[in-house]
């Protein structure tokens, strides 16, 4: 049996190991193959198992790959497939659902804690003199924000989302969660569902947890951010897609939102005219939130054992 990894590197850059998928067939692995159609088909070759991370698999790329079987997503979000056209020709396509929860869980609270008190560039004031320059036994050149007694709204409530909220509590921050599926054994004294225009309008903070889909697609804009708080403060881990870039942008600028810190952005890599870029107090971190080695092994265990069950006509894990 033939396999291909279409856009190896991210996962495994040298870290782990492949052994796991090599024991059930003639693997070749590509660091990276793009979004070219032509370099696409061309890797996937006559293979029937294929793994992409980021790696497109189009309508126009799956119906020239006739013999193919079985795609694995390298991800929790699936989207790079076209699931419904995989579905028509008989391919199965799964994904790694929870490997990443505890590692986006506390970078997102990286995030925000960088926001609150700019580490990283207190630290190079005092590495560039400032400090020693100082008349004061201290300084501080941006405001210090304190979390506790504030409000949190996730947007967004699966694992990740609570995850993030069990970490936010012991900061002291309230929770207001808004997700499709409302799951009242999770509220607590500190934590309630909402309504989407209440977590908006009430929250301090939030942090974006959820898919991007049809729905969800661009759900932080110009609309949506006038109903917020002024000086509210805005996270994103979950998918670039979910922000009118140029929108946020504009609100950063005019201090509508007091800051932003996202680890994701529309196009990846983040080209150079993306509007983030010239916005103010934005922390922008290249899509590393899910990336600890520890993650990374779990998920590529989990990528093991999906292969595993649907060679043994038990797959698990099916996105379509």
């Amino acid at each position: 049996m033939k396999i291909v990894v279409l856009d190896g590197y991210t996962l495994n850059p040298g870290d782990l190991s492949w052994k796991g998928i090599e024991q059930f067939g003639d693997v070749l692995i590509y660091d990276r193959t793009g979004n070219n159609s032509e370099d696409i088909v061309k890797n996937i070759g006559d293979a029937e198992i294929v793994f992409t991370n980021k790696t497109p698999l189009s309508k126009a790329i799956l119906t020239q790959v006739p013999q193919l079987k079985y795609i694995g997503v390298l991800a929790t979000g699936y989207n790079v497939v076209d699931v419904k056209v995989a579905k028509a020709l008989g391919v199965v396509v799964t994904n790694v659902p929870t490997y990443g929860t505890q590692a986006v869980a506390q970078f997102t609270m990286a995030l925000l804690l960088e926001m609150c008190h700019n580490v990283g560039n207190h630290s190079n004031a005092v590495n560039e003199g400032e400090w020693t320059k100082s008349l004061d036994f201290c300084f501080w050149n941006s405001p210090l924000i304190e979390l506790d007694g504030k409000t949190l709204g996730i947007i967004g409530f699966g694992k990740i989302g609570q995850a993030t909220a069990k970490i936010a509590q012991a900061f002291g921050l309230n929770i207001l969660a808004y997700s499709r599926s409302e799951k009242p054994e999770l509220e607590t004294e500190t934590c309630k569902f909402v309504s989407f225009d209440e977590l908006l309008e009430s929250s301090d903070i939030i942090s974006l947890h959820c898919p991007l889909t049809d729905d969800t697609k661009g759900i932080i804009n110009k609309g949506n951010i006038d109903k917020m708080k002024d000086g509210v403060m805005l996270i994103n881990t979950s998918r670039g897609g979910l922000i009118v870039e140029d929108h946020l942008k504009t609100a950063l600028n005019l201090g509508k939102v007091f800051g932003a810190a996202v680890d994701v952005v529309s196009t990846e890599p983040i080209k150079a005219d993306n509007p983030l870029l010239q916005a103010k107090n934005c922390i922008i971190t290249p899509h590393i939130a899910w990336a600890s080695r520890a993650a990374r092994a779990r998920l590529m265990q989990t990528t093991v054992e999906n292969l595993k069950a649907f060679l043994e006509g038990n797959p698990v894990n099916v996105v379509n």
